[in-house]
């Protein structure tokens, strides 16, 4: 099954967020990127798409759109327990393995951690996900980290100030956590998040 350029187009934009961002575009974000007049025209490449087996459609999700080829390749990684997108909670205790797409993974090393809470559901991470971490112990602002404050770990986007680090949530209903920069350790990077139904 052949694909027009505008088609490969949407394909490559979809993949192309998936590994970027770890989770897939909603249909809106696509029309918006592409400037289509309407949803039904975004319907109608993900249907071609789906029909030749270049996309996997969830129709349960918003963002349910996963690239056929982004699923081939996989590496297992070890899957390390819960971690609080809420209220810390107590870390990282279990180790299974867990299999994940390569190109959710660049250098150095990853495990992964189920969320737990609703404070990153804004930005697309639910109760239930499986969020992919690569270890680092610093971060830039904005970026979603693994932090660890009083022994407890939690998922959050990380803000330094000037004497202090601010932990916000993506949820309209929550506050930051606001913390002295040195109670604050840093132990990850998300670069992905896997969902099953």
């Amino acid at each position: 099954m052949a694909l027009t350029k505008k088609q490969k187009d949407v394909l490559d934009f979809i993949t192309g967020y998936v590994r970027e961002h770890g989770y897939s575009p909603t249909q809106k974000e696509i029309q918006e990127f592409f400037g289509f007049k309407s949803l039904g025209s975004v319907q109608d490449y993900i249907k071609y798409l789906t029909a030749g087996g270049f996309l996997n459609n969830d129709s349960h999700s918003v963002r349910g759109l996963m690239p056929s080829t982004v699923q081939q390749n996989s590496e297992d990684i070890p899957l390390l327990g819960n971690i609080a997108a809420g209220t810390p909670i107590e870390a990282i205790e279990s180790t299974d393995m867990i299999s994940v797409p390569v190109q959710m993974l660049g250098k150095g090393q990853h495990y992964a951690l189920k969320v737990k809470g609703e404070s990153m559901i804004d930005d697309g991470i639910l109760n239930g996900d499986i969020a992919i971490i690569k270890h680092q112990t610093q971060a830039d602002n904005g970026q979603i980290v693994v932090a660890v404050v009083d022994n407890e770990t939690t998922l959050k986007r990380y803000f330094k100030k000037s004497k202090q680090v601010e932990l916000h949530p993506a949820n309209k209903t929550m506050k930051p956590i606001i913390i002295k920069d040195k109670e604050c350790e840093i132990r990850g990077l998300m670069v992905g998040l896997l969902r099953t139904y």
